[in-house]
């Protein structure tokens, strides 16, 4: 009986640790280190493009994540622009940080593209249109902020991040610069957020023992 009960709790161990999502499976690491813009708490970036499916079935998902995170958690989207073709998209994005209305239509941005079909992703007219009607801003304001200087460093930025990340499509999610996981690595929307916490979880396990070493 006691070997019996023995090989149970075994088998029962090797499940759980079965279930955990796995390093070169379901997350890897970057292809490059990269350095979180607020060192003291975990940053999780969400590397996504308005003209992707997969992100607009997740984007309420995330939000509904980003609401149930830990004070020792950050969360950040960049666009993702791997390709010219993908960057009025990532304009839009950052106008709509520009000009404080990314809370009032980033969903309506993602609707229109993916629900109602209304709006072009890859052109960057159609999306200066769109804004300016959603806003009721003065068109040449949407359009100065589509295209000013820091509008091309921003850009830039975000090449460089999905460049760096070693990402190969959207959504994908960026661990403290230092892992990565999406959907398609981690078998959907749903395990790619669960994979993000098991990672943020371990990371703040590995911190607490740098900052409360073992007692000798």
């Amino acid at each position: 009986m006691k070997k019996l009960l023995s090989a149970l709790l075994l088998l029962a161990s090797f499940n759980v640790l079965a279930a955990d999502p796995q390093m070169g499976k379901d997350f890897d690491k970057t292809a490059q280190a990269m350095p979180n813009d607020t060192p003291n708490k975990i940053e999780v970036t969400e590397i996504f493009w308005y003209g992707c499916i997969h992100c607009y079935h997740i984007d309420p998902m995330v939000d509904v994540w980003v609401k149930k995170l830990p004070a020792d958690v950050v969360f950040k989207r960049v666009p993702g622009l791997p390709q010219p073709a993908w960057a009025p998209m990532a304009k839009a994005f950052y106008a709509l940080e520009d000009l404080k209305l990314s809370d009032k239509l980033h969903t309506a941005l993602f609707d229109a593209v993916n629900k109602d079909k209304t709006l072009n992703p890859t052109n960057e007219a159609a999306a200066i249109d769109w804004i300016t009607k959603k806003s009721g801003l003065d068109k040449s304001k949407v359009e100065a902020s589509f295209k000013s200087f820091s509008m091309n460093n921003k850009l830039n930025q975000a090449a460089q991040i999905f460049r760096a990340s070693g990402a190969t499509g959207v959504p994908s999610f960026i661990i403290n610069g230092q892992f990565i996981t999406s959907s398609t690595m981690a078998g959907g929307n749903e395990q790619a957020l669960k994979t993000v916490d098991y990672i943020v979880a371990n990371i703040r396990a590995d911190k607490a023992k740098v900052v409360t070493p073992a007692k000798k």
